[in-house]
């Protein structure tokens, strides 16, 4: 596991109230019932930790490119936009 992937795990662990152990990438965020300030504060997290601007739209969710499905969809999201960055 990368060291972006478990810095990601540890976020949604803590948005979530679980256990580092409760989470891997194939965790669905679904099954995790965050609710909506759950999920912002889980993006401005994100978005702190790694300096990237994550494109998401709380009123539409699934509407951006940002995948948030989950746990592993997030961390090539968030590795696509430190990439991309960097370049």
């Amino acid at each position: 596991m990368t060291q972006t992937a478990q810095t990601i795990i540890e976020i949604i662990a803590d948005k979530a109230l679980l256990e580092l152990g409760d989470l891997t990438t194939d965790t669905r965020l679904d099954a995790l019932a965050l609710d909506s300030l759950a999920m912002v504060e889980l993006i401005f997290a994100l978005e702190e930790t790694f300096d990237i601007s994550v494109p998401f739209n709380a009123n539409d969710p699934g509407k951006d490119d940002f995948d948030l499905s989950s746990v592993g969809a997030i961390v090539q999201a968030v590795e696509g936009l430190v990439s991309q960055k960097a370049a």
